[in-house]
């Protein structure tokens, strides 16, 4: 699926290949995009494709591309995940930051501050590296919902087509096809639709990834990730900036051969659950995920 995705992107522009290789960046292709649910229960999480935040950053991107040929909010699309540490929203649970789950991105500017090598590139480019990391800044990469941004769209493609399965080759080509950019009510910039088929596609595929996100399954794996994360901190087995030093894989690794008794307990519950094994218990406020894209300019839903 991301191979095909990729294509139908389009060629990664020849001023955007040197980013690729920036340490800051290149640390996201061992932090995957599902927050650790890779190295879940198969029963929970069947996935059959791995997909890292470096993918989703990159997609992100080149959606922003597509449709601005515009540099600057291309790089902020580039670096808006720049701060995602190992297990990504899993982090935000253990921070109780579970509505908003941005916890993290309070690193953006510390992480990138750091990268000696985009900011080499940056100087070269003629490019601040506050126009790069307030990505928020740019409606187009980010938004608030339940407005449509590239990184949303790219998350509902990515999650539509390896966790919910609601997405096939043909809709990813005809929901990139679709894409343009209006102007909203508020007279700011906005990715919309042309085709309400299309859009009322998309908001069906982004209202089941918000049933998957609020089920009982979900949530119990994340605060169990979180559990066992946590209590390698507290134990001082790692630190929380351990979190941006190791990749996932040496992290569960780290987790599995040098934890404790709790850890190991956890581990084996984490990698072995079963779905009717998942108690029913109260589920925290979690993020909603509403959208209610532009459809030639107006809203899908009428909101009045």
């Amino acid at each position: 699926m991301l191979e095909y995705y990729f294509k139908q992107l389009g060629p990664i522009p020849s001023f955007l290949k040197p980013y690729l290789f920036c340490p800051s960046l290149l640390r996201l292709q061992d932090v995957g995009y599902f927050c650790g649910m890779d190295y879940a229960s198969k029963e929970i999480y069947p996935f059959k494709e791995v997909i890292t935040r470096f993918d989703h950053s990159l997609t992100t991107a080149l959606n922003v591309w597509r449709l601005t040929s515009d540099e600057r909010m291309t790089l902020a699309g580039l670096f808006h995940d720049i701060s995602t540490p190992c297990f990504s929203h899993v982090i935000d649970y253990m921070n109780e930051d579970f509505e908003r789950q941005e916890s993290t991105e309070a690193y953006t500017e510390q992480v990138l501050f750091r990268d000696s090598v985009l900011k080499n590139l940056l100087s070269q480019d003629g490019i601040t590296l506050e126009e790069v990391s307030d990505f928020k800044r740019y409606p187009i990469v980010d938004n608030d919902r339940p407005k449509a941004c590239a990184d949303r769209i790219d998350g509902i493609i990515l999650t539509g087509g390896v966790w919910s399965k609601q997405i096939d080759e043909e809709l990813i080509s005809q929901i990139i096809s679709d894409l343009r950019i209006y102007q909203n009510e508020e007279k700011e910039e906005e990715i919309g639709f042309q085709s309400l088929k299309i859009a009322k596609q998309v908001l069906e595929i982004s209202n089941q990834i918000d049933v998957l996100c609020h089920s009982s399954e979900d949530n119990y794996m994340m605060q169990l990730l979180a559990s066992i994360t946590k209590e390698a901190i507290t134990s001082s087995m790692i630190s929380y900036s351990d979190l941006y030093k190791y990749n996932e894989k040496e992290l569960f690794q780290l987790l599995k051969t040098e934890g404790n008794s709790t850890i190991q307990s956890l581990l084996c519950e984490f990698q072995t659950k079963k779905k009717e094994e998942i108690p029913t218990t109260e589920i925290p406020k979690v993020k909603v995920r509403a959208l209610n894209p532009l459809v030639g300019g107006h809203r899908l839903l009428d909101t009045k």
